[in-house]
């Protein structure tokens, strides 16, 4: 290795700040967690740059990227980035995989599967999918990137799955930057809402069920609310406070006699929350939080929403909940298909299902270098995604199996030590793992 390469190396390994399940046979237990990932990888290089690549993302560097990984293993980083941009391996087997464990792991017939865009904000205009496009955890319009993702809920734990680019339209006819990209030939344009269709098509089945959820991008189109219906799909959405809807439960005006018999006036959905009583409101014990058990008032009634065409829609159940803030109440606003009766307790478990998901990206992102990629290329975009959900699952893995551990054998996979505790035990696994290779 050239002199600055090992230099570099060195500093890395001193910024790595590495949980504790790695002094305790962490690296031998992610080995035998991958092999089931690795089927479809018939060569050596390419197992042992899977095994190097997961173990770079679940450690501690402030950096996850190819360059950092490989000179933290001391490897070229012309061979991880080949892995990683050109590496002929199927991203799309991995996916099969991971949804196959998620599904086994933590499935129950209630379980909630998500529906989730979410954006990465890039530079340029030469990664593939970078455009000018609404970033939803920015909440702006920025230059960037958005993956269409599918994730999984249950009382047992939450898991991401899966994931589908989204390809703005003017990439679908801009030939030089697709051959540029690799995009493939048969790729075209297709709306969030309709990746979203293709990744429950694909993989609902694997996962046991009862309801699908989204945020407000997802549920502001009526259209996708239909099609899940159709599919037999009980969903709960979130859509936009300015949503327009019909009262179904409040009193019919008094008719004059003359002309068509009135009908509830529309009104948006934050109106409606706004006019209803204290006493409407009802207090529910969602979770535990971080602070202290999770309280949320909601309320719900039936009602008709608009279509995109501004058509009367079928009717659905808004769901409200609100939760009290240092300024004021935060709202959220929810339409569903479920029957009437649903209990509000049922409605608001599916609603934090939705938000727990978030929890999900966290740990992908500050722990599994989910955005921390910098390869441009349609093929390395979801070769690093599927590596890092698979490397965010193992931690999740982990810290299921430290929750049934007792407290006194080792921490959480959440804790974390210091430096010079992690430098000294990361050696010695190191030299125990070499010596048994010898």
């Amino acid at each position: 290795m050239e002199p600055m390469f090992a230099v570099r190396r060195k500093q890395l390994i001193e910024e790595a700040e590495i949980r504790p399940e790695v002094y305790r046979g962490m690296l031998k237990r992610l080995g035998g967690f991958l092999v089931p990932f690795a089927g479809g990888m018939v060569r050596k290089e390419q197992r042992r740059h899977l095994q190097n690549y997961l173990e770079g993302l679940i450690s501690d560097l402030e950096r996850k990227n190819v360059e950092s990984i490989a000179y933290l293993h001391d490897e070229e980083r012309r061979d991880l980035q080949h892995f990683v941009g050109e590496g002929k391996w199927s991203a799309e087997r991995m996916f099969d995989e991971l949804t196959r464990q998620v599904g086994v792991e933590l499935g129950e017939s209630d379980g909630v599967i998500v529906l989730d865009p979410s954006g990465f904000k890039k530079q340029g205009r030469e990664s593939v999918g970078v455009e000018r496009q609404w970033l939803g955890r920015l909440g702006k319009v920025d230059n960037g990137q958005v993956g269409v993702y599918l994730g999984y809920v249950s009382r047992k734990g939450h898991a991401l799955c899966d994931v589908r680019l989204y390809l703005p339209k003017t990439w679908s006819s801009d030939r030089v930057r697709r051959r540029k990209c690799g995009v493939p030939k048969g790729v075209r344009f297709r709306t969030r809402h309709e990746l979203a269709q293709d990744l429950l098509t694909k993989r609902g089945a694997a996962l046991p069920h009862g309801w699908v959820a989204g945020d407000d991008e997802m549920g502001r189109a009526s259209s996708f609310r239909c099609w899940l219906r159709e599919r037999g799909e009980r969903y709960l959405l979130a859509v936009p406070s300015n949503t327009k809807v019909r009262d179904l439960d409040a009193p019919t005006p008094e008719w004059s006699g003359h002309g068509a018999r009135p009908k509830s006036p529309w009104t948006s959905v934050s109106q409606w929350s706004a006019a209803r009583a204290a006493s409407d409101w009802v207090q529910i014990d969602v979770r535990d939080g971080e602070k202290g058990p999770l309280v949320v008032e909601a309320v719900k009634c039936r009602v008709q929403a608009h279509d995109e065409e501004r058509h009367v829609g079928r009717e659905e159940l808004l769901f409200v909940t609100r939760v009290r803030e240092s300024n004021g109440w935060k709202l959220d606003y929810y339409l569903s298909n479920a029957l009437p009766e649903t209990p509000l307790a049922e409605l608001a478990r599916v609603a934090k299902a939705e938000h727990r998901i978030e929890d999900s990206f966290k740990r992908a992102k500050s722990e599994a270098g989910l955005a921390d990629y910098e390869v441009r290329t349609w093929l390395g975009w979801h070769h690093h995604q599927a590596l890092s959900l698979i490397a965010t699952w193992f931690l999740t893995c982990e810290a299921r199996r430290g929750e049934k551990m007792d407290t006194g054998d080792h921490r959480p996979a959440d804790s974390f030590v210091g430096r010079d505790t992690v430098a000294s035990a990361a050696r010695q696994e190191e030299a125990g793992l070499a010596a048994s290779c010898d």
